[in-house]
């Protein structure tokens, strides 16, 4: 954990708005509390968090800081090219259909881009309404900046594919900048399989040298790393608890990578 982030003096609440979920953490001491939330499919996102903040007794403490770390279609802009005025515009043109929403960005400046994502209206408002400064995250940023760094490990060319509520991430790194980034809807093993081939292709790795990193949610895709080394030789999954030496955060059931990630190694 930084430093910073986890002063005894500061309360961190974070809130990590998923495509399909919702969950609570903050820190007690130097151990993590995770909540996740079980959403109502019959009412709004919104609606769901204003039933939570009236049921779940972590939310009505007191915080210096609220974080959101959003999980949405994100648009990966240059540093050189973005223009914050433009922003919107550019993310509704590559999204459509993404209606009463509101844009926000993270500056990654260590790979040279921007992240621009988007909230729910209304949801952005319930945040704002009850805890007044939120400040809101792309949910990838900690994870894109840790295998960045992992990526210098090794002569080895790295591919990364991240699982999440039946989607999936692909990405490759090269001097400090995005390499390769896709998201895609995932269904079945094969269709994973199918993106992460194609991405690997394109970039020119090489099956017996370079090597393809698994990580995230993989339930239902048990067969998925036998059947990739029928093609790839060097095949791995990153286990968080062994990655970050069995630190109490990452063996906390349910918990996404990406938190776990914030948590050891921040923004």
């Amino acid at each position: 954990m930084t430093s910073n982030d986890n002063a005894a003096s500061v309360r961190r609440l974070v809130i990590r708005v998923g495509r399909l979920t919702l969950s609570f953490s903050t820190t007690e001491g130097s151990e993590v509390v995770y909540e996740p939330y079980p959403l109502k499919s019959s009412i709004s996102l919104a609606a769901n968090m204003r039933e939570a903040l009236r049921d779940v007794p972590m939310l009505r403490q007191s915080y210096q800081r609220v974080l959101v770390l959003v999980d949405s279609p994100v648009l990966l802009v240059p540093a050189e090219q973005f223009d914050e005025s433009q922003m919107e515009v550019c993310y509704n043109h590559a999204f459509t259909r993404k209606e009463q929403q509101t844009v926000f960005s993270t500056v990654l400046s260590d790979l040279s881009s921007v992240a621009v994502f988007s909230v729910q209206k209304d949801l952005c408002t319930v945040l704002t309404d009850t805890y007044g400064d939120v400040r809101f995250v792309a949910a990838l940023a900690p994870v894109w900046r840790h295998l960045n760094q992992r990526s210098y490990t090794g002569q080895h060319g790295k591919l990364y594919a991240y699982f999440r509520e039946k989607s999936l991430d692909v990405f490759s790194f090269a001097q400090n900048r995005f390499k390769f980034c896709n998201s895609f809807a995932v269904g079945t093993t094969d269709d994973a399989i199918y993106y992460m081939l194609a991405a690997w292709k394109q970039l020119g790795l090489q099956a017996e040298h370079d090597e393809l990193y698994l990580t995230g949610d993989m339930t239902g895709h048990d067969s998925l790393k036998e059947e990739l080394t029928k093609f790839i030789k060097r095949v791995f999954v990153i286990n968080p608890a062994g990655e970050f030496n069995r630190v109490g955060v990452a063996q906390l059931a349910g918990i996404p990578y990406d938190l776990v990630t914030l948590y050891v190694k921040g923004l």
